[in-house]
């Protein structure tokens, strides 16, 4: 059977009040295009669904039985609509970033307990990869947005970033290599160090490997990892000279557990950045968060 819905949403209206007047005010139209829907209604179901008089409708035995299932269709639609609104006014809800164990710890940890307090009932849902992963993630539709170390080319092009923050890179040291506290190196003679670099397939790596490319500079890692965090450490025990993002060694450097070396060649800024797919469109949540990023 193939019937409008708009017919049903006149009965629904109609059985409601148990008056055609109400209906016609409720659908904002005529009383005669309510009799119409119900008399095609009628038709359509081959039998009466309303008693009429002068004075009141009734519903009649088939009537009630359809109003019973249509009062609940209505209701659930009604369930929906309220979801989805709470969802606007983000009252409840989920987002899905992809970002690097480093990214989350050292720039994203602050935003993620702004956002909490300010809409508590929003799931964070994060997933940890490096940020060619996190690209990998977006481009398959498993996140909303990845915030990730910008490459210096970006292969798809139905994806936008937006620079959100200037990321400076350092060679930092321990103790064990006081001597070299004060004095400028070059990138040459750090050759002459065993180097501590983050594992290639990153874009860090990425950038670090190009940077002594360009510099005629041909070092082999004595280590490479998947996390800064342990560069970190094994410069500060003297394993080694690691190349790491500046922001990340606030404590070792109040602390002085590593110092920042001084090199003769400048080292260009790079940046991190929100990575969106422009064919999928970002949930409020999901945008009132990189609100937050801005």
């Amino acid at each position: 059977m193939d019937i409008n819905f708009e017919l049903y949403k006149v009965f629904y209206y109609v059985a409601s009040a148990m008056s055609f007047s109400a209906a016609s005010d409720k659908l904002y139209i005529s009383q005669s295009a309510v009799s119409q829907s119900i008399k095609v209604l009628e038709e359509k179901m081959s039998c009466q669904l309303f008693f009429r008089n002068t004075k009141k409708v009734k519903l009649t035995k088939e009537g009630e039985i359809l109003y019973r299932h249509i009062e609940q269709a209505f209701n659930f639609i009604k369930s929906g609509e309220r979801a989805i609104e709470e969802m606007h006014s983000l009252k409840q809800g989920e987002i899905r970033i992809a970002a690097s164990d480093t990214i989350c710890k050292y720039y994203l940890m602050p935003h993620f307990k702004e956002f909490n307090s300010a809409y508590p009932n929003i799931r964070i849902k994060v997933i940890n990869r490096t940020s060619p992963k996190c690209i990998e993630l977006l481009r398959n539709g498993s996140v909303d947005f990845s915030v990730i170390n910008v490459p210096e080319r970006l292969v798809h092009s139905n994806m936008s970033i937006e620079r959100t923050k200037a990321l400076r890179d350092v060679f930092i040291a321990g103790s064990n290599y006081a001597e070299l506290k004060d004095r400028e190196l070059s990138l040459k003679e750090l050759a002459q160090y065993p180097m501590l670099v983050l594992e290639k397939n990153t874009i860090t790596r990425e950038y670090y490997d190009r940077m002594m490319e360009l510099h005629g500079v041909d070092i082999t890692p004595e280590v490479d990892l998947g996390s800064v965090d342990v560069l970190i450490d094994m410069a500060r025990i003297g394993l080694g000279i690691a190349f790491v993002p500046e922001f990340c060694i606030n404590n070792e450097l109040q602390k002085q557990d590593v110092f920042v070396l001084k090199i003769k060649e400048k080292i260009p800024e790079r940046y991190m950045g929100i990575i969106t797919h422009n064919n999928i469109p970002l949930p409020i949540a999901a945008s009132k968060f990189i609100q937050l990023l801005r």
